[in-house]
């Protein structure tokens, strides 16, 4: 058991280690040059704040992954490491996006070259052989083709992808929900064996560990505080939804099926998930363009029942947590992924019900 923990504390104390090194440079150099996040009517922030800390993420967590496997592969006697083509297409396609994410932090970038981009990178996978192969009974359906199951991969990848961006409004909301969903996904890969993913998955969790103290509780009188801006968020996305992914392509060898391995996969992403459905419905309801900003979001209706930001946080978080528990209990008293799946949306639409009906009692 040891032999497989002390990799993966490695891996974590070395991208904390780099988190704390790299972000107060990215915190001058934003100084100097000027970048920083404009508030407007619709962000929450008041003044500026510095906004490419999300470019410390990728190489904090892929050093220490690289460090940490090639000190496990020196010590294991005359074995040589390997790189699958699934390792290499996950590093292609997390530099495409890891660089869209710089170049729309830096200058700005249009969003169908953005979109375009996300679509490239997540059929890198497929292309590769990883793909969602099995639904586990959602909806009555078990395996799938490649065609089916390739489409439906990238059409997933691009989604999650934006919904981690989209929902990143507050302080510490994208960082602390991808937290919750790494510690979830670790346990999964963990108890699969599946050592080099706990790798890089602790790698990413100690860096946002560095990046949660600057943006949490930095002083921007002083310079400390900064946002993750999209080199962050997209990370953090598309990094979520290649887990997710492997964690659904069914191995019998490697991943063996588990309908509480999907379920649990599953309800590490419903907050981000769910609310960007819901702005999506809302902005159609009202006729409004669909990649419209606006404060429709689940923390922007949080704050606007009088939650400051840290406390509309720590009820987001806490309502991510109790989505997890509450479906694994409803998986062990019997219910499938279809039923969780229809229980959870009702809950979530009369959350949502209920909190509008506040917020238009307290304005009248």
């Amino acid at each position: 058991m040891i032999h497989y923990i002390l990799p993966v504390i490695g891996a974590f104390a070395m991208s904390t280690i780099c988190g704390f090194i790299f972000i107060p440079v990215l915190l001058n150099f934003c100084k100097e040059k000027k970048l920083y996040d404009i508030p407007n009517q619709r962000k929450v922030h008041k003044c500026l704040i510095p906004r490419l800390g999300g470019i410390a993420f990728t190489p904090s967590m892929l050093l220490s992954f690289l460090i940490v496997t090639l000190i496990m592969s020196s010590e294991a006697q005359g074995q040589k490491l390997q790189v699958s083509t699934w390792t290499l297409g996950l590093l292609i396609s997390l530099l495409l996006i890891y660089s869209v994410g710089i170049v729309d932090d830096l200058i700005g970038l249009n969003a169908k070259i953005k979109f375009a981009v996300q679509i490239i990178a997540a059929s890198i996978l497929p292309a590769c052989g990883l793909y969602i192969n099995n639904l586990y009974g959602l909806f009555g359906i078990y395996e799938i083709p490649f065609y089916i199951g390739a489409v439906l991969t990238v059409l997933l990848l691009v989604f999650v992808d934006n919904a981690m961006n989209l929902i990143d409004g507050i302080d510490g909301l994208s960082a602390g929900l991808s937290i919750i969903g790494l510690t979830g996904f670790l346990y999964i890969f963990f108890s699969t064996d599946l050592t080099a993913y706990c790798i890089l998955i602790a790698g990413l969790v100690g860096v946002l560990i560095a990046y949660l103290r600057f943006n949490l509780f930095g002083n921007p009188e002083k310079n400390r505080k900064i946002f993750m801006g999209d080199a962050g968020s997209l990370t953090l996305g598309f990094i979520m939804g290649f887990l997710f992914v492997k964690s659904m392509m069914h191995n019998p060898h490697i991943m063996p099926l588990s309908s509480e391995r999907i379920v649990l996969a599953y309800s590490l992403l419903i907050v981000p998930t769910f609310d960007v459905i819901r702005v999506i419905i809302h902005r159609i309801h009202y006729k409004k363009p669909i990649f419209d900003a606006d404060k429709s979001h689940i923390h922007h209706k949080f704050m606007s029942l009088g939650m400051n930001q840290h406390q509309a946080l720590i009820a987001i978080l806490i309502l991510q947590l109790g989505y997890i528990i509450f479906n694994l209990l409803l998986f062990h008293i019997g219910c499938n992924f279809t039923w969780i799946l229809c229980i959870d949306i009702i809950t979530y639409t009369l959350l949502h019900i209920f909190t509008t009906h506040r917020i238009q009692k307290a304005k009248k």
